[in-house]
């Protein structure tokens, strides 16, 4: 009896951001929902955290920013990414993400972004209806 794989997710941190509790809460969440999610922890470069999403082969990359460098770090994760060949990973943003900075994000690839206060069923649900499995 062969089992479906479970959706791989790694969940970071990228930049100085010291403040982790929604990202814990968020992989508890997933975790509860079948998914096998990766942690890497505070302070990642993007080039830590694509070089951690080829090593673990996953399906989702959450990133989660508080410091206000979402700008850069989200896009350049994207840029990572694409100079790699990878188009099959769903990348998903969340953190203190000013609404007017939404469209260049999701312009810059990123599948969706998720703000303080969102249900997490509705990032499960968001993650199976998008995830692209390899």
């Amino acid at each position: 009896m062969q089992t479906e794989r479970k959706i791989r997710v790694l969940a970071t941190k990228p930049g100085l951001d010291g403040h982790d509790r929604g990202i814990k809460v968020i992989c508890a969440a997933l975790r509860d929902a079948g998914m096998e999610v990766i942690y890497t922890g505070l302070r990642q470069t993007p080039e830590q955290i694509v070089a951690a999403a080829i090593q673990e082969d996953v399906d989702v990359i959450a990133l989660s920013c508080l410091s206000g460098a979402h700008g850069y770090h989200f896009p350049r994760v994207m840029e990572l990414l694409k100079e790699k060949g990878i188009d099959d990973v769903l990348v998903l943003g969340g953190g203190i993400i000013p609404e007017e900075d939404i469209p260049a994000l999701k312009q810059a690839g990123i599948a969706e972004i998720f703000l303080p206060g969102t249900d997490t069923g509705d990032i499960v649900q968001f993650i199976r209806e998008n995830v692209k499995r390899h």
